[in-house]
């Protein structure tokens, strides 16, 4: 079993290996070569900005190599909590930008001519106690109400006909909903980004920043320094000194991955017939889907923990366990892939982005990062360049109390999400 991640093993982007120099010839310079900053250089690159891209790791080394490759439609909240917060008109509005961000993968990889293996077959929301029906029966109708886009509510006996098991009690379907490669997706912006003209470095961990004489950013690295007017901070759930501003806004939460050995057509058929893409409704929820070469990908929060050598084995195991439940007919299938990454999961479960000490940054996508990441790479372009579209700019972003560097109180949420879990009908 590989503990890398399937994405990076089977699509791991190629780089250029840009000039050894440092310097002060950029526009932008994007700290973080993951979704969020590979789509802002991307996009800045077409608009003819001079980006700079320093990643400390590879491209994609993080989350966004880590996920489950679903983007997934519907803010991190329900649509009707959605609105009792921020009234229908906004509510619905960005709720749209969810879709919005599904269609921009789409646009890419059609502008780029790559196959990031892109399917938009659904997003089937799979209710795991029977108390859950109701919540989907009331979503899927406000949805086709407020939005114009209809949402299929099912219940129990057509749940059955979508999978191949008898585990959920209902559920919804968002037909807007899709895969991607997510590793492909970034070799995509990759090859846009650097045929017009970025340049990116990895293994170059940023130490510091500092402001120049004229306003711009010195950015401190172990390669040397780099100067530019605009510095974009795009490290998502990875984010740490120098950077402690934004780490103490969301809480790293780890999420973990297996991936199975190629299944024949005829098992793949039984477990997922339409190949959408499914979430259940479990506080520490399971996700799967099948890849394009007839795996399962099944994820979860399995320990709610964060990632590392010695954890994702073990988390691997107990999703292992969790998906031979949920199928019994992939008992003796052989797991060939287990990896965690970390999920940036907000106070309040929204996007924040905008603008701190000078910089713009993205982040908070909650488990919805394929698009959303993709997309606010996209509007974070659009505010360096002097638009002013930012859908989350204005929302309130304080902290999380007690939250000083080290998430300490996340084996604790985990204990009582695990506890709802367990007692939950």
């Amino acid at each position: 079993m590989k503990d890398t991640a399937y994405w990076l093993d089977t699509a791991a982007p190629t780089v250029p290996i840009p000039p050894a120099d440092s310097g002060n010839d950029a526009d932008v310079i994007v700290v973080g070569a993951g979704l969020t900053g590979m789509s802002c250089a991307y996009h800045l690159a077409k608009r003819g900005a001079r980006v700079r891209v320093l990643e400390s790791h590879t491209v994609g080394w993080g989350a966004s190599g880590r996920n489950g490759g679903m983007a997934t439609t519907g803010l991190s909240v329900s649509l009707s909590r959605a609105v009792s917060r921020y009234g229908v008109e906004r509510a619905v509005s960005m709720r749209q930008r969810y879709n919005d961000a599904i269609d921009l993968i789409e646009q890419i990889s059609t502008d780029e001519a790559v196959d990031t293996e892109f399917r938009r077959a659904g997003l089937m929301n799979l209710a795991a106690r029977e108390g859950h029906v109701a919540h989907y029966e009331r979503e899927a109708a406000l949805i086709t109400e407020l939005t114009g886009h209809p949402a299929q509510f099912l219940d129990r006996a057509e749940v059955r006909q979508e999978i191949g098991t008898d585990t959920y009690f209902g559920g919804m379907i968002d037909p807007a909903g899709a895969s991607v490669h997510p590793t492909k997706l970034l070799g995509a912006m990759v090859q846009g980004a650097v045929s017009r003209g970025a340049l990116i470095h990895e293994h170059t961990p940023v130490t510091g920043v500092s402001r120049t004489q004229r306003g711009g950013h010195r950015v401190h690295t172990a390669r040397g320094d780099f100067e530019a007017p605009q510095l974009v901070v795009a490290t998502g759930a990875y984010s740490k000194r120098p950077f402690g501003w934004l780490q103490r806004r969301f809480a790293p939460v780890g999420s973990f991955v297996i991936v199975t050995e190629p299944l024949s057509p005829e098992l793949a058929q039984s477990i997922l017939p339409n190949r959408r893409v499914c979430s259940d409704s479990k506080e520490l929820l399971n996700y799967f889907r099948l890849t394009e070469d007839n795996r399962l990908a099944f994820g979860g929060r399995a320990r709610f923990l964060s990632r590392d050598v010695a954890s994702d084995p073990k988390s691997g195991e107990i999703l292992q366990r969790e998906m031979v439940e949920l199928f019994p007919q992939l008992r003796g299938v052989a797991v060939e892939y287990a990896w965690g990454g970390l999920v940036d999961i907000s106070l309040d479960r929204m996007v924040h982005s905008g603008t701190h000490d000078g910089y713009w940054f993205a982040q908070g996508y909650t488990g919805h990062g394929v698009q959303m990441a993709t997309y606010m790479g996209k509007i974070l372009a659009g505010n360096v360049s002097g638009e002013a579209d930012n859908p989350w700019s204005d929302l309130s972003n304080p902290p999380i109390p007690g939250h000083v560097g080290w998430p300490w109180f996340v084996p604790v949420a985990g204990i009582y999400y695990a506890a709802l879990d367990r007692f939950s009908r």
